[in-house]
């Protein structure tokens, strides 16, 4: 089987994490469990770091104890002016023009937090889908469950897809359901097949791949 199908996290892997936007989401993410929860700072950031820990994401843990009202929460720790954060980046979009296969967005944050960081990026036109947490039911990437709602959505196997993610945890489990996975500014470890030291690397990286398998698909890549 051939490869269709791109499926990049968003953020600090289409952008790098000295950005700092995601540094800024985490703060707000600690303010919103501290003022809701009633917790002190301290409290809060610990309780951040156990949910983290031990469910994948902040949110994944307060659905799974009950403590959160999922709309509230992500529109409060996405209510940020991403542009004070990012630049169009062109470089990045002549790399996703160089791959012929059909290239969408999954992240754990909204569809519109994604859209938003797309455009100041300036390649909000280079993606088919944008694939947010609500759309896949708020279950949160690594769960397993996220990924095969991806794969219902796009209509794919995982063996035709290649993920491209920042984290370690969410590619052991896409590489569960048959994905080939793509590590950003990491070191090898288990589920992760290839890594690249900076997301303008995919592309030369999905052209290999398809040299080396007869059974590519594909649409030509933008003039």
């Amino acid at each position: 089987m051939g490869f269709e199908c791109v499926i990049f996290d968003l953020d600090e892997t289409l952008y790098p994490r000295q950005a700092g936007l995601m540094q800024e989401i985490g703060r707000r993410i600690e303010r919103w469990v501290q003022e809701t929860l009633h917790l002190a700072p301290e409290e809060a950031a610990a309780l951040r770091q156990d949910y983290l820990r031990r469910y994948g994401t902040t949110l994944a843990g307060l659905l799974a104890e009950g403590k959160v009202d999922a709309d509230a929460y992500l529109a409060y720790v996405h209510d940020i002016p991403v542009e004070r954060w990012l630049r169009p980046n062109p470089a990045l979009a002549r790399m996703l023009d160089t791959i012929p296969l059909r290239k969408v967005v999954f992240t754990n944050a909204t569809a519109e937090h994604a859209r938003r960081v797309l455009k100041a990026l300036g390649v909000a036109d280079r993606f088919e889908d944008v694939i947010g947490i609500r759309e896949v039911g708020l279950r949160s990437k690594p769960h397993p469950a996220s990924y095969r709602a991806v794969l219902d959505r796009l209509g794919v196997p995982g063996a035709a897809c290649i993920l491209v993610d920042d984290r370690p945890i969410n590619l052991r489990s896409a590489k569960g359901l048959g994905m080939t996975t793509v590590l950003v500014d990491g070191a090898p470890e288990e589920g992760v097949d290839f890594v690249v030291k900076d997301v303008l690397e995919v592309g030369p990286l999905v052209a290999r791949l398809l040299e080396g398998n007869p059974g590519k698909r594909g649409r030509p890549p933008r003039g």
